[in-house]
């Protein structure tokens, strides 16, 4: 017996293998979106399944629509390739708002005031301007749909990873479920970008978990905002990209009476439940508080919790805090740090990939890195840097027949370059 119900034991069953893909993508947020386009550029077969119904994660259904950051804090871009990619295909629709280059690094305090209202400045100062963009979720949406079909990836929506088969070191299948029940991918690299390390655990890596206070973001309409601009809480929302809405990044530890485990769907359930009710009772203390607000009505909350942080791989190498602006042989992505300036982590090939699965790299906020980096890598920006790594790197590794340690991360520096992602000048010669 185990909680009191007992076990029931289901009859053996015979499972379709529905597709084989050379690069297999497990997870549609800003890591899988990018892992997949940049292995179906470099001409692998590639295959992207998503849970839910569209693309982007936390940057669309988490409403968590701020790139912090693509620079260094110092006015130097770091972050390039795809994720500069989207800012350009968004920015082309109107859809993406950014200082313009020659003010990055600005300590204009006027500057700096205009992007903080808007959400693009964070941290404790002296603040400069930042590298940073805000955009339109549905506009995201489209265009990453468009980003990843046009570049020949096999979109596969509604199915969640529930298994893997291993042969000796490999992973050779993972299992879906769906309403068209259980379903099997054959695969030859898989890229774990669920953000909760989900293929990790199911192929016996070790992770290390956390619990975490839970955020849910909302808009609003309908406020006036000459006086919702005027107010001395005007930093608590901020202007959306088109006029009309402000956007709430609503949530912390004093918002909600207990941390939780991301993975554990009771869990889930208590926040989901308990954020709606305490963020709805934020909008009725907004209309009675604070001016401008008095008609405002609620524009949607987030479709998913803010969850930032669940679980990591425990991979080859774990960046750790110690390592910040210390350079690496086998630098894959650079990110900078949302709210600190100047602190840079060169992110190594190494800690995408796992120890025990030659065949298994990871992306995006599930990467093998301490809790202190995982500030900085787990934004938007730095999760694109990553997932386009980990999908060249998984392109390459079949195109020459290598696990993925094998990798001659010389040529893969090369083939990110190339692509337009941005490395430290001492590998690329920049």
């Amino acid at each position: 017996m185990e909680g009191g119900r007992g076990f029931i034991v289901e009859p053996e069953r015979r499972v379709p293998v529905i597709a084989e893909a050379d690069v297999l993508v497990v997870g549609g947020g800003a890591a899988g979106i990018a892992a997949a386009v940049a292995a179906a550029r470099q001409g692998a077969r590639t295959m992207l399944v998503e849970r839910y119904g569209s693309l982007g994660g936390l940057a669309t259904n988490g409403l968590i629509v701020l790139l912090l950051t693509l620079d260094d804090g110092r006015g130097r871009q770091v972050v390039a390739g795809l994720c500069q990619e989207m800012v350009d295909r968004l920015s082309a629709r109107g859809a993406c708002f950014a200082p313009p280059r020659e003010e990055w690094g600005s300590p204009d305090p006027a500057l700096v005031e205009r992007y903080r209202r808007l959400g693009l400045v964070w941290g404790s100062g002296p603040h400069v301007v930042r590298y940073s963009a805000a955009y339109d979720p549905e506009e995201f949406r489209v265009e990453a749909d468009g980003l990843v079909l046009e570049a020949g990836v096999d979109l596969r929506f509604h199915r969640w990873a529930v298994g893997v088969r291993r042969e000796g070191q490999r992973i050779t299948h993972v299992v879906f479920e769906s309403k068209a029940g259980r379903e099997a991918v054959a695969c030859g690299v898989v890229v774990d970008a669920t953000g909760d390390a989900d293929v990790a655990v199911l192929a016996g890596e070790q992770v290390e978990r956390e619990l975490v206070h839970p955020w849910l973001w909302f808009r609003t309409a309908n406020v006036v905002e000459d006086a919702a601009e005027a107010s001395p809480q005007r930093l608590s929302y901020y202007r959306t990209v088109h006029p009309g809405g402000y956007l709430h990044p609503w949530g912390a530890a004093e918002r909600i009476g207990r941390a939780i485990d991301a993975t554990n769907p009771d869990d889930l359930t208590y926040a989901e439940v308990e954020c709606r009710r305490l963020a709805r009772a934020e909008l009725d203390r907004l209309r009675a508080k604070v001016p401008g607000f008095e008609r405002a009505w609620l524009a949607g909350f987030a479709a998913t919790l803010g969850i930032t942080e669940s679980r990591r791989l425990v991979g080859i190498h774990q960046l750790s805090r110690e390592e910040m602006d210390l350079p690496f042989d086998d630098v894959v992505a650079v990110t900078g740090h949302w709210t600190k300036y100047g602190a840079v982590y060169e992110i190594p090939w190494r800690s995408l990939l796992a120890r025990e699965t030659e065949n298994l790299a990871v992306a995006g906020r599930c990467i093998s890195v301490d809790h202190r980096v995982h500030h900085a890598t787990k934004e938007i920006p730095a999760c694109f840097a990553t997932g386009e790594a980990a999908g060249t790197g998984a392109a390459m590794a079949l195109e020459r027949g290598v696990p993925l340690a094998g990798v001659a991360v010389s040529a893969l520096q090369a083939r990110l370059g190339a692509a337009g992602a941005w490395l430290p000048g001492r590998v690329l010669g920049r």
